[in-house]
Protein backbone atom coordinates (compact mmCIF):
# COMPACT_ATOMS: atom_id res chain seq x y z
CA UNK A 1 0.00 0.00 0.00
CA UNK A 2 1.31 3.59 -0.64
CA UNK A 3 1.60 5.69 2.43
CA UNK A 4 0.01 9.00 2.46
CA UNK A 5 3.01 11.95 2.26
CA UNK A 6 3.25 14.39 4.77
CA UNK A 7 5.95 17.15 4.85
CA UNK A 8 7.15 15.57 8.38
CA UNK A 9 7.64 12.73 6.37
CA UNK A 10 11.49 11.55 7.34
CA UNK A 11 14.10 9.57 5.32
CA UNK A 12 14.79 6.13 7.42
CA UNK A 13 18.15 6.07 6.80
CA UNK A 14 20.34 3.63 9.24
CA UNK A 15 16.93 3.31 11.28
CA UNK A 16 16.37 -0.49 12.14
CA UNK A 17 13.94 -0.28 15.00
CA UNK A 18 10.02 -0.83 13.69
CA UNK A 19 8.37 1.04 16.76
CA UNK A 20 10.54 3.99 16.65
CA UNK A 21 10.52 4.54 12.75
CA UNK A 22 6.65 4.26 12.52
CA UNK A 23 6.68 6.36 15.78
CA UNK A 24 8.64 9.01 13.88
CA UNK A 25 7.24 9.19 11.00
CA UNK A 26 9.38 7.73 8.81
CA UNK A 27 8.78 6.23 5.74
CA UNK A 28 7.95 2.85 5.55
CA UNK A 29 8.81 0.29 2.50
CA UNK A 30 6.28 -2.19 3.22
CA UNK A 31 7.19 -5.99 3.27
CA UNK A 32 4.29 -6.80 5.30
CA UNK A 33 2.81 -8.90 2.28
CA UNK A 34 5.91 -11.71 2.82
CA UNK A 35 4.60 -12.49 6.30
CA UNK A 36 1.79 -15.20 5.05
CA UNK A 37 4.71 -16.57 3.09
CA UNK A 38 7.34 -17.09 5.85
CA UNK A 39 4.14 -18.52 7.63
CA UNK A 40 3.67 -20.81 5.38
CA UNK A 41 7.43 -21.46 4.43
CA UNK A 42 7.80 -23.45 8.24
CA UNK A 43 8.60 -22.61 11.80
CA UNK A 44 11.66 -23.00 12.01
CA UNK A 45 13.57 -20.13 9.66
CA UNK A 46 16.72 -19.41 8.06
CA UNK A 47 17.46 -16.35 6.02
CA UNK A 48 20.86 -15.22 4.72
CA UNK A 49 21.50 -11.55 3.37
CA UNK A 50 23.79 -8.83 2.67
CA UNK A 51 24.90 -6.17 5.63
CA UNK A 52 22.93 -3.32 5.16
CA UNK A 53 19.75 -4.70 3.58
CA UNK A 54 17.41 -3.91 6.10
CA UNK A 55 17.41 -7.53 8.08
CA UNK A 56 17.12 -5.93 11.64
CA UNK A 57 14.32 -3.94 10.75
CA UNK A 58 12.48 -6.92 9.29
CA UNK A 59 12.86 -9.08 12.33
CA UNK A 60 11.84 -6.16 14.51
CA UNK A 61 9.04 -5.37 12.18
CA UNK A 62 7.48 -9.11 13.01
CA UNK A 63 8.45 -8.94 16.37
CA UNK A 64 6.03 -6.19 16.58
CA UNK A 65 3.33 -8.11 14.64
CA UNK A 66 3.37 -11.48 16.70
CA UNK A 67 3.64 -10.32 19.88
CA UNK A 68 0.90 -10.17 22.15
CA UNK A 69 1.54 -7.13 23.79
CA UNK A 70 2.81 -4.97 20.63
CA UNK A 71 -0.29 -6.28 19.16
CA UNK A 72 -2.03 -3.67 21.13
CA UNK A 73 -0.64 -1.01 19.07
CA UNK A 74 -1.21 -2.96 15.74
CA UNK A 75 -3.38 -0.31 14.35
CA UNK A 76 -0.65 2.69 14.99
CA UNK A 77 2.61 1.08 13.91
CA UNK A 78 0.81 -0.91 11.05
CA UNK A 79 -1.20 1.52 9.55
CA UNK A 80 -1.85 1.82 5.94
CA UNK A 81 0.08 -1.09 5.56
CA UNK A 82 -0.64 -4.13 3.40
CA UNK A 83 -1.18 -6.56 6.36
CA UNK A 84 -3.58 -3.79 8.17
CA UNK A 85 -6.17 -4.89 5.64
CA UNK A 86 -5.40 -8.93 5.28
CA UNK A 87 -3.64 -9.65 8.84
CA UNK A 88 -3.08 -13.52 9.46
CA UNK A 89 -4.84 -16.03 12.35
CA UNK A 90 -0.67 -15.47 14.25
CA UNK A 91 -0.97 -12.10 14.68
CA UNK A 92 0.07 -10.88 18.54
CA UNK A 93 -0.62 -14.87 19.21
CA UNK A 94 3.16 -15.24 20.93
CA UNK A 95 5.21 -13.78 23.17
CA UNK A 96 8.29 -12.72 21.30
CA UNK A 97 12.15 -12.91 22.01
CA UNK A 98 14.77 -11.21 19.77
CA UNK A 99 18.43 -11.43 19.95
CA UNK A 100 20.75 -9.29 18.12
CA UNK A 101 24.53 -11.09 18.26
CA UNK A 102 25.89 -8.01 17.13
CA UNK A 103 25.82 -5.96 20.41
CA UNK A 104 28.22 -9.05 21.71
CA UNK A 105 31.67 -8.90 22.09
CA UNK A 106 34.40 -10.80 20.19
CA UNK A 107 36.92 -10.62 22.30
CA UNK A 108 37.43 -14.70 23.99
CA UNK A 109 38.40 -12.51 27.58
CA UNK A 110 35.01 -10.93 27.16
CA UNK A 111 33.07 -13.14 25.19
CA UNK A 112 30.76 -15.68 27.06
CA UNK A 113 30.17 -12.32 29.86
CA UNK A 114 28.89 -10.51 26.91
CA UNK A 115 26.95 -13.14 25.62
CA UNK A 116 24.83 -14.36 28.89
CA UNK A 117 24.37 -10.34 29.84
CA UNK A 118 22.99 -9.62 26.48
CA UNK A 119 20.73 -12.72 26.59
CA UNK A 120 19.51 -12.55 29.91
CA UNK A 121 18.63 -8.67 29.54
CA UNK A 122 16.43 -9.78 26.79
CA UNK A 123 14.76 -12.37 28.71
CA UNK A 124 14.43 -9.80 31.14
CA UNK A 125 12.72 -7.66 28.94
CA UNK A 126 10.11 -10.16 27.79
CA UNK A 127 8.95 -10.32 31.76
CA UNK A 128 8.72 -6.82 31.70
CA UNK A 129 6.26 -6.43 28.59
CA UNK A 130 4.31 -9.97 29.67
CA UNK A 131 4.40 -9.18 33.40
CA UNK A 132 0.76 -8.81 33.72
CA UNK A 133 0.03 -12.16 32.04
CA UNK A 134 2.55 -14.53 33.36
CA UNK A 135 2.56 -16.19 37.00
CA UNK A 136 4.50 -15.08 39.71
CA UNK A 137 8.10 -16.37 40.28
CA UNK A 138 8.26 -17.72 37.04
CA UNK A 139 10.89 -14.96 36.15
CA UNK A 140 12.74 -15.86 39.16
CA UNK A 141 13.00 -19.54 38.23
CA UNK A 142 14.39 -18.40 34.99
CA UNK A 143 17.12 -16.03 36.04
CA UNK A 144 18.44 -18.42 38.42
CA UNK A 145 19.26 -20.57 36.19
CA UNK A 146 23.29 -20.92 35.40
CA UNK A 147 23.53 -20.43 31.68
CA UNK A 148 21.75 -19.00 28.88
CA UNK A 149 20.72 -22.26 27.30
CA UNK A 150 19.16 -23.33 31.05
CA UNK A 151 17.22 -20.06 31.36
CA UNK A 152 15.91 -20.67 27.51
CA UNK A 153 15.16 -24.55 28.53
CA UNK A 154 13.38 -23.14 31.82
CA UNK A 155 11.53 -20.52 29.72
CA UNK A 156 10.28 -22.71 27.12
CA UNK A 157 9.17 -25.74 29.75
CA UNK A 158 7.13 -22.86 31.68
CA UNK A 159 5.09 -21.04 28.25
CA UNK A 160 4.58 -25.36 27.15
CA UNK A 161 2.58 -25.80 30.70
CA UNK A 162 0.69 -22.12 30.60
CA UNK A 163 0.17 -23.39 27.01
CA UNK A 164 2.10 -20.02 25.98
CA UNK A 165 4.01 -19.74 22.77
CA UNK A 166 7.35 -18.30 21.95
CA UNK A 167 8.80 -16.80 18.29
CA UNK A 168 11.90 -16.06 18.83
CA UNK A 169 14.53 -14.45 16.69
CA UNK A 170 17.90 -13.96 16.26
CA UNK A 171 19.68 -11.23 14.60
CA UNK A 172 22.83 -11.03 13.25
CA UNK A 173 23.48 -14.69 15.01
CA UNK A 174 27.03 -15.01 13.21
CA UNK A 175 28.38 -11.47 14.06
CA UNK A 176 30.65 -11.74 16.91
CA UNK A 177 31.77 -15.66 15.52
CA UNK A 178 32.72 -14.10 12.31
CA UNK A 179 34.86 -11.17 13.96
CA UNK A 180 36.26 -14.08 16.40
CA UNK A 181 37.37 -16.00 13.25
CA UNK A 182 38.60 -12.76 11.54
CA UNK A 183 40.32 -11.06 14.06
CA UNK A 184 41.74 -13.49 16.65
CA UNK A 185 41.94 -16.41 14.24
CA UNK A 186 41.22 -20.11 13.14
CA UNK A 187 41.93 -21.85 16.88
CA UNK A 188 39.46 -19.29 18.93
CA UNK A 189 36.63 -19.46 16.43
CA UNK A 190 36.72 -23.12 16.51
CA UNK A 191 36.66 -23.03 20.33
CA UNK A 192 33.65 -21.65 20.14
CA UNK A 193 31.64 -23.33 17.63
CA UNK A 194 33.54 -26.86 17.82
CA UNK A 195 33.94 -27.40 21.69
CA UNK A 196 30.85 -28.20 24.36
CA UNK A 197 30.77 -24.41 24.98
CA UNK A 198 27.88 -21.57 26.09
CA UNK A 199 27.12 -20.80 21.90
CA UNK A 200 26.66 -24.75 20.79
CA UNK A 201 24.78 -25.40 23.73
CA UNK A 202 22.25 -22.67 23.14
CA UNK A 203 21.57 -24.14 19.59
CA UNK A 204 21.83 -28.00 20.73
CA UNK A 205 19.09 -26.78 23.43
CA UNK A 206 17.36 -24.79 20.63
CA UNK A 207 17.24 -27.83 18.30
CA UNK A 208 16.23 -30.07 21.31
CA UNK A 209 12.83 -27.53 21.64
CA UNK A 210 12.10 -27.33 18.15
CA UNK A 211 11.28 -31.25 18.71
CA UNK A 212 9.41 -31.63 21.60
CA UNK A 213 5.83 -32.49 22.11
CA UNK A 214 3.85 -29.44 23.14
CA UNK A 215 6.60 -27.22 24.09
CA UNK A 216 6.50 -23.71 24.34
CA UNK A 217 9.04 -22.88 21.13
CA UNK A 218 6.82 -22.06 18.18
CA UNK A 219 8.36 -20.19 15.58
CA UNK A 220 12.20 -19.55 14.87
CA UNK A 221 13.73 -17.14 12.77
CA UNK A 222 17.51 -16.89 12.53
CA UNK A 223 19.36 -13.83 10.23
CA UNK A 224 22.90 -13.93 9.14
CA UNK A 225 25.39 -12.46 6.65
CA UNK A 226 27.10 -16.38 6.11
CA UNK A 227 26.02 -19.92 6.70
CA UNK A 228 29.48 -20.55 8.12
CA UNK A 229 28.63 -20.42 11.77
CA UNK A 230 25.59 -22.49 11.98
CA UNK A 231 26.93 -25.03 9.95
CA UNK A 232 29.85 -25.45 12.74
CA UNK A 233 27.33 -25.38 16.06
CA UNK A 234 25.22 -27.44 14.87
CA UNK A 235 27.60 -29.88 12.28
CA UNK A 236 25.05 -28.44 9.47
CA UNK A 237 21.55 -26.48 9.65
CA UNK A 238 19.32 -28.93 10.88
CA UNK A 239 16.73 -26.72 13.03
CA UNK A 240 14.73 -25.86 10.39
CA UNK A 241 14.21 -24.37 7.02
CA UNK A 242 16.91 -22.41 5.10
CA UNK A 243 14.63 -20.05 2.74
CA UNK A 244 17.96 -17.81 1.68
CA UNK A 245 17.20 -18.95 -2.18
CA UNK A 246 14.12 -19.52 -2.17
CA UNK A 247 12.75 -17.13 -5.02
CA UNK A 248 9.32 -16.56 -3.41
CA UNK A 249 11.83 -14.68 -0.99
CA UNK A 250 14.18 -12.67 -3.70
CA UNK A 251 12.46 -9.14 -2.43
CA UNK A 252 11.86 -9.66 1.07
CA UNK A 253 14.86 -7.33 1.99
CA UNK A 254 16.58 -4.55 -0.66
CA UNK A 255 14.04 -2.60 -2.65
CA UNK A 256 12.43 -3.70 -6.36
CA UNK A 257 12.12 -0.59 -8.78
CA UNK A 258 8.80 0.19 -8.33
CA UNK A 259 9.40 0.18 -4.32
CA UNK A 260 12.24 2.99 -5.36
CA UNK A 261 9.73 4.69 -7.63
CA UNK A 262 7.04 4.87 -4.72
CA UNK A 263 10.11 5.87 -2.24
CA UNK A 264 11.41 8.82 -4.57
CA UNK A 265 7.92 10.44 -4.82
CA UNK A 266 6.83 10.46 -1.33
CA UNK A 267 10.29 12.89 -1.03
CA UNK A 268 8.84 15.03 -4.15
CA UNK A 269 11.73 13.33 -5.94
CA UNK A 270 11.44 11.76 -9.69
CA UNK A 271 13.66 8.19 -10.03
CA UNK A 272 14.08 8.55 -13.79
CA UNK A 273 17.29 10.94 -13.81
CA UNK A 274 18.50 9.21 -11.00
CA UNK A 275 17.82 5.45 -12.28
CA UNK A 276 21.04 5.08 -14.67
CA UNK A 277 23.18 5.87 -11.54
CA UNK A 278 21.87 4.05 -8.51
CA UNK A 279 21.33 0.91 -11.28
CA UNK A 280 25.66 1.21 -11.61
CA UNK A 281 26.20 1.48 -8.37
CA UNK A 282 23.64 0.14 -6.11
CA UNK A 283 21.45 -2.34 -7.97
CA UNK A 284 21.67 -5.44 -9.95
CA UNK A 285 21.30 -8.11 -6.71
CA UNK A 286 19.58 -11.61 -7.28
CA UNK A 287 18.78 -14.32 -4.60
CA UNK A 288 17.53 -17.18 -6.66
CA UNK A 289 19.11 -17.91 -9.92
CA UNK A 290 15.87 -17.28 -12.37
CA UNK A 291 16.77 -13.82 -11.60
CA UNK A 292 12.52 -12.50 -11.55
CA UNK A 293 13.81 -9.26 -10.29
CA UNK A 294 16.50 -6.92 -9.48
CA UNK A 295 17.23 -5.64 -6.58
CA UNK A 296 18.65 -2.54 -5.07
CA UNK A 297 21.06 -2.40 -1.59
CA UNK A 298 18.23 -0.34 0.74
CA UNK A 299 21.02 1.44 2.60
CA UNK A 300 22.72 2.62 -0.40
CA UNK A 301 19.34 3.89 -2.05
CA UNK A 302 18.59 5.82 1.42
CA UNK A 303 22.05 7.16 1.64
CA UNK A 304 21.40 8.92 -2.42
CA UNK A 305 18.13 9.60 -1.47
CA UNK A 306 18.83 11.66 1.64
CA UNK A 307 21.68 13.84 -0.07
CA UNK A 308 18.99 13.86 -2.79
CA UNK A 309 16.53 15.71 -0.71
CA UNK A 310 18.93 17.44 2.22
CA UNK A 311 21.58 18.87 -0.22
CA UNK A 312 19.78 18.80 -3.71
CA UNK A 313 22.05 16.40 -5.29
CA UNK A 314 23.30 12.88 -5.32
CA UNK A 315 25.83 12.51 -3.17
CA UNK A 316 29.40 13.11 -3.53
CA UNK A 317 30.78 9.96 -2.65
CA UNK A 318 28.13 7.32 -3.74
CA UNK A 319 29.72 4.73 -1.55
CA UNK A 320 28.22 4.55 1.82
CA UNK A 321 31.12 4.30 4.16
CA UNK A 322 28.54 2.09 6.85
CA UNK A 323 28.48 -0.20 3.98
CA UNK A 324 31.49 -0.90 3.37
CA UNK A 325 32.34 -4.47 5.00
CA UNK A 326 35.38 -4.04 7.20
CA UNK A 327 38.53 -5.52 5.29
CA UNK A 328 39.42 -7.51 8.65
CA UNK A 329 36.03 -9.69 8.28
CA UNK A 330 37.66 -10.84 4.73
CA UNK A 331 41.63 -10.85 5.45
CA UNK A 332 41.65 -14.18 7.02
CA UNK A 333 40.06 -15.26 4.07
CA UNK A 334 42.99 -14.09 1.96
CA UNK A 335 45.71 -15.03 4.25
CA UNK A 336 47.16 -17.30 6.77
CA UNK A 337 49.72 -15.93 8.89
CA UNK A 338 50.39 -12.60 7.03
CA UNK A 339 50.56 -14.88 3.89
CA UNK A 340 48.41 -14.77 0.88
CA UNK A 341 46.68 -18.02 0.58
CA UNK A 342 45.45 -19.49 -2.19
CA UNK A 343 41.94 -17.94 -1.45
CA UNK A 344 43.63 -14.63 -2.45
CA UNK A 345 44.24 -16.28 -6.35
CA UNK A 346 40.58 -17.02 -6.30
CA UNK A 347 39.55 -13.78 -5.33
CA UNK A 348 41.65 -11.80 -7.69
CA UNK A 349 40.81 -13.86 -10.69
CA UNK A 350 37.22 -13.74 -9.89
CA UNK A 351 37.90 -9.51 -9.98
CA UNK A 352 39.18 -9.94 -13.28
CA UNK A 353 37.06 -12.22 -15.10
CA UNK A 354 33.94 -10.14 -13.24
CA UNK A 355 32.35 -13.59 -12.79
CA UNK A 356 32.26 -16.76 -11.85
CA UNK A 357 30.39 -20.01 -12.74
CA UNK A 358 29.55 -22.18 -9.70
CA UNK A 359 26.84 -23.82 -7.64
CA UNK A 360 26.53 -22.09 -4.17
CA UNK A 361 26.58 -24.16 -1.20
CA UNK A 362 23.39 -23.77 1.22
CA UNK A 363 26.19 -25.10 4.20
CA UNK A 364 29.88 -25.46 4.71
CA UNK A 365 32.08 -25.34 7.53
CA UNK A 366 35.05 -22.51 8.03
CA UNK A 367 37.79 -24.78 7.99
CA UNK A 368 36.69 -26.21 4.08
CA UNK A 369 36.67 -22.37 3.13
CA UNK A 370 39.83 -22.83 0.93
CA UNK A 371 37.61 -25.14 -2.10
CA UNK A 372 36.81 -22.99 -4.44
CA UNK A 373 33.05 -23.37 -4.67
CA UNK A 374 32.89 -22.79 -0.78
CA UNK A 375 35.24 -19.48 -1.24
CA UNK A 376 32.92 -18.40 -3.91
CA UNK A 377 29.55 -19.43 -2.40
CA UNK A 378 30.95 -16.92 0.89
CA UNK A 379 31.25 -13.97 -1.97
CA UNK A 380 28.34 -14.63 -3.05
CA UNK A 381 26.40 -14.45 0.54
CA UNK A 382 28.14 -11.45 1.69
CA UNK A 383 26.68 -9.60 -1.69
CA UNK A 384 29.73 -9.32 -3.78
CA UNK A 385 28.87 -11.74 -6.26
CA UNK A 386 25.40 -12.00 -6.83
CA UNK A 387 23.24 -14.37 -10.06
CA UNK A 388 24.05 -13.25 -13.61
CA UNK A 389 22.36 -16.47 -15.52
CA UNK A 390 23.56 -19.67 -16.61
CA UNK A 391 26.61 -21.19 -18.21
CA UNK A 392 26.71 -24.26 -19.56
CA UNK A 393 23.62 -25.85 -17.06
CA UNK A 394 24.89 -23.71 -14.13
CA UNK A 395 24.48 -20.85 -12.21
CA UNK A 396 26.82 -18.00 -13.65
CA UNK A 397 27.71 -15.42 -10.71
CA UNK A 398 29.00 -11.78 -11.35
CA UNK A 399 29.95 -8.91 -9.37
CA UNK A 400 26.84 -6.78 -9.17
CA UNK A 401 27.37 -3.18 -9.13
CA UNK A 402 30.19 -0.49 -9.21
CA UNK A 403 30.23 -0.49 -5.52
CA UNK A 404 31.26 -3.66 -4.94
CA UNK A 405 34.02 -3.59 -7.92
CA UNK A 406 35.44 -0.83 -5.84
CA UNK A 407 35.42 -2.57 -2.51
CA UNK A 408 36.75 -5.99 -3.89
CA UNK A 409 39.69 -3.92 -5.70
CA UNK A 410 40.23 -2.07 -2.45
CA UNK A 411 40.53 -6.09 -0.90
CA UNK A 412 43.19 -6.77 -3.29
CA UNK A 413 45.40 -3.48 -2.36
CA UNK A 414 45.15 -4.65 1.06
CA UNK A 415 45.71 -7.86 0.64
CA UNK A 416 48.82 -7.16 -1.07
CA UNK A 417 49.87 -4.86 1.87
CA UNK A 418 49.12 -6.48 4.75
CA UNK A 419 51.04 -9.49 3.67
CA UNK A 420 54.03 -7.25 3.29
CA UNK A 421 54.13 -8.11 -0.99
CA UNK A 422 53.42 -4.66 -1.96
CA UNK A 423 53.34 -1.17 -0.08
CA UNK A 424 53.50 1.68 -2.43
CA UNK A 425 52.48 5.37 -0.94
CA UNK A 426 48.85 5.75 -1.98
CA UNK A 427 48.82 9.17 -1.90
CA UNK A 428 51.54 9.20 -4.74
CA UNK A 429 49.45 6.74 -6.72
CA UNK A 430 46.62 9.42 -6.29
CA UNK A 431 48.35 11.89 -7.56
CA UNK A 432 49.59 10.51 -10.39
CA UNK A 433 46.05 9.21 -11.09
CA UNK A 434 44.81 12.99 -11.45
CA UNK A 435 47.52 14.02 -13.81
CA UNK A 436 46.37 11.04 -15.58
CA UNK A 437 42.92 12.38 -15.64
CA UNK A 438 43.16 15.92 -15.86
CA UNK A 439 46.06 16.43 -17.87
CA UNK A 440 46.65 13.37 -20.01
CA UNK A 441 49.94 12.54 -18.42
CA UNK A 442 49.70 8.49 -17.94
CA UNK A 443 53.58 7.89 -18.15
CA UNK A 444 53.91 9.07 -14.33
CA UNK A 445 51.30 6.45 -12.81
CA UNK A 446 53.07 3.47 -14.86
CA UNK A 447 56.22 4.04 -13.99
CA UNK A 448 55.71 4.98 -10.73
CA UNK A 449 54.25 1.27 -10.46
CA UNK A 450 57.14 -0.40 -12.37
CA UNK A 451 60.06 1.32 -10.26
CA UNK A 452 58.03 -0.06 -6.65
CA UNK A 453 57.41 -3.34 -8.61
CA UNK A 454 61.48 -3.34 -9.28
CA UNK A 455 61.71 -2.28 -5.61
CA UNK A 456 59.64 -4.50 -3.60
CA UNK A 457 60.85 -8.33 -5.35
CA UNK A 458 57.96 -9.73 -3.53
CA UNK A 459 55.21 -9.04 -5.56
CA UNK A 460 56.74 -10.38 -8.77
CA UNK A 461 55.38 -13.78 -7.96
CA UNK A 462 52.03 -12.24 -8.88
CA UNK A 463 52.52 -10.87 -11.94
CA UNK A 464 53.10 -13.78 -13.86
CA UNK A 465 51.20 -13.56 -16.88
CA UNK A 466 48.83 -10.86 -18.29
CA UNK A 467 46.09 -11.50 -16.64
CA UNK A 468 47.91 -10.91 -13.81
CA UNK A 469 49.02 -8.03 -14.19
CA UNK A 470 46.05 -6.82 -15.61
CA UNK A 471 44.27 -7.58 -12.47
CA UNK A 472 47.11 -5.90 -10.42
CA UNK A 473 46.75 -2.97 -12.65
CA UNK A 474 42.85 -2.69 -11.98
CA UNK A 475 43.19 -2.86 -8.25
CA UNK A 476 45.69 0.45 -8.76
CA UNK A 477 43.89 2.11 -10.88
CA UNK A 478 40.68 2.09 -8.75
CA UNK A 479 42.25 3.50 -5.87
CA UNK A 480 40.62 7.06 -7.20
CA UNK A 481 37.04 7.24 -8.71
CA UNK A 482 38.14 9.61 -11.57
CA UNK A 483 37.45 6.82 -14.31
CA UNK A 484 34.88 4.23 -14.59
CA UNK A 485 36.92 1.50 -15.78
CA UNK A 486 36.24 -1.58 -18.04
CA UNK A 487 37.82 -4.89 -18.78
CA UNK A 488 37.72 -6.94 -21.86
CA UNK A 489 36.06 -9.73 -19.52
CA UNK A 490 33.32 -7.59 -18.63
CA UNK A 491 32.79 -6.45 -21.81
CA UNK A 492 32.22 -10.34 -23.10
CA UNK A 493 35.20 -10.30 -24.98
CA UNK A 494 36.75 -8.91 -28.22
CA UNK A 495 37.42 -6.02 -26.46
CA UNK A 496 40.60 -3.90 -25.39
CA UNK A 497 42.22 -5.00 -22.24
CA UNK A 498 41.57 -2.13 -20.34
CA UNK A 499 39.07 1.12 -21.14
CA UNK A 500 39.27 4.05 -18.89
CA UNK A 501 36.47 6.72 -19.17
CA UNK A 502 35.68 9.44 -17.56
CA UNK A 503 33.35 9.50 -14.46
CA UNK A 504 31.46 12.12 -15.87
CA UNK A 505 29.09 11.96 -13.30
CA UNK A 506 31.65 13.28 -10.75
CA UNK A 507 34.34 14.79 -12.46
CA UNK A 508 32.49 16.70 -15.11
CA UNK A 509 35.24 18.98 -16.40
CA UNK A 510 37.92 15.76 -17.12
CA UNK A 511 38.97 15.47 -20.97
CA UNK A 512 41.33 12.23 -20.85
CA UNK A 513 39.99 8.67 -21.59
CA UNK A 514 41.95 5.72 -22.40
CA UNK A 515 41.94 2.47 -24.45
CA UNK A 516 45.32 -0.07 -22.84
CA UNK A 517 46.06 -2.84 -24.67
CA UNK A 518 48.73 -4.94 -22.36
CA UNK A 519 50.76 -7.62 -24.05
CA UNK A 520 53.30 -9.84 -21.79
CA UNK A 521 56.11 -12.11 -23.01
CA UNK A 522 58.02 -14.48 -20.64
CA UNK A 523 61.48 -13.78 -19.89
CA UNK A 524 62.92 -16.97 -21.43
CA UNK A 525 60.88 -16.51 -24.53
CA UNK A 526 61.84 -12.39 -24.29
CA UNK A 527 63.43 -11.64 -27.99
CA UNK A 528 63.94 -8.21 -30.23
CA UNK A 529 61.31 -10.22 -32.95
CA UNK A 530 58.82 -11.38 -30.31
CA UNK A 531 58.73 -7.95 -28.97
CA UNK A 532 58.03 -6.21 -32.47
CA UNK A 533 55.20 -8.95 -33.04
CA UNK A 534 53.76 -8.04 -29.87
CA UNK A 535 53.36 -4.63 -30.25
CA UNK A 536 52.21 -4.54 -34.01
CA UNK A 537 49.64 -6.78 -32.94
CA UNK A 538 48.79 -4.16 -30.00
CA UNK A 539 48.71 -1.59 -32.09
CA UNK A 540 46.24 -3.13 -34.61
CA UNK A 541 43.96 -4.40 -32.04
CA UNK A 542 44.17 -0.10 -30.67
CA UNK A 543 42.96 0.92 -33.95
CA UNK A 544 39.78 -1.41 -34.33
CA UNK A 545 38.91 -0.99 -30.55
CA UNK A 546 39.10 2.89 -30.60
CA UNK A 547 35.70 3.08 -33.19
CA UNK A 548 34.05 0.28 -31.42
CA UNK A 549 30.13 2.12 -30.19
CA UNK A 550 31.21 0.86 -26.64
CA UNK A 551 33.94 3.24 -26.43
CA UNK A 552 31.78 5.96 -28.24
CA UNK A 553 29.35 5.67 -25.40
CA UNK A 554 31.17 6.84 -22.49
CA UNK A 555 34.02 8.96 -24.79
CA UNK A 556 31.88 12.18 -24.49
CA UNK A 557 34.25 14.93 -25.01
CA UNK A 558 37.46 13.65 -23.59
CA UNK A 559 40.22 13.03 -25.93
CA UNK A 560 41.16 9.31 -26.52
CA UNK A 561 44.52 8.10 -25.32
CA UNK A 562 45.35 4.86 -26.75
CA UNK A 563 48.51 2.96 -24.81
CA UNK A 564 50.78 -0.13 -25.34
CA UNK A 565 52.26 -1.59 -22.32
CA UNK A 566 54.23 -4.68 -22.99
CA UNK A 567 55.68 -6.79 -20.20
CA UNK A 568 58.73 -9.00 -19.78
CA UNK A 569 57.70 -11.36 -16.69
CA UNK A 570 56.97 -8.97 -13.82
CA UNK A 571 58.72 -6.21 -15.48
CA UNK A 572 57.02 -3.04 -17.63
CA UNK A 573 59.64 -3.02 -20.69
CA UNK A 574 58.22 -0.41 -23.38
CA UNK A 575 55.07 1.85 -23.73
CA UNK A 576 53.69 3.91 -26.03
CA UNK A 577 50.78 5.83 -27.07
CA UNK A 578 49.61 5.63 -30.41
CA UNK A 579 48.74 7.80 -32.86
CA UNK A 580 44.97 7.95 -34.07
CA UNK A 581 44.44 11.05 -35.23
CA UNK A 582 45.33 9.51 -38.90
CA UNK A 583 42.96 6.44 -38.69
CA UNK A 584 39.82 7.92 -36.72
CA UNK A 585 40.01 11.56 -36.97
CA UNK A 586 36.96 11.83 -35.23
CA UNK A 587 37.72 10.67 -32.07
CA UNK A 588 40.84 12.33 -31.10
Amino acid sequence: MRQTASPDLRIPYGVADFVKLRRGHEYYVDKTRYLPLLEEAGRFLFLIRPRRFGKSLLQSMMECYYDAEWAKSFDELFAETWVQSHPTPERGQYLSLRFDFSMVRAEPEHLESSFETHCRNQIDGLFLRHAEHLPEGMAARVREQPTVAAALERLLMELGHLGRSLYLFIDEYDNFANNLLAHFGQDAYRELTHGSGFFRNVFAMLKGAAGQSGGGLARLFITGVSPLTLDDVTSGFNIGRNISLDPRFNGLLGFNHAELETLFAAFGQTLEPHRALIDAWYNHYHFHPARHESIVNSDMALYYLQSLVDLGTPPDELIDHNVRIDYGKLRHLVQIDRRLNGNFSHLRAIIERGEQVGQVQTSFPAEALHQPENFVSLLYYLGLLTFAGEQRGLPLLHIPNQTVHQLMYGYLREAYSEAGVFKPTTWEIADRLSRMAYNGDWEPFFDYLAERIAEQASVRDYLQGEKMIQGFLLAWLNLTPYFRVWSEQEQGGGFVDLYLAPFYFRYPDMRHAYLIELKYVKRSEDTPERRNELLEAARTQLRRYAGDARVREHLGPAHLHALVLLYSGWELVQREALDLSADAPDVA
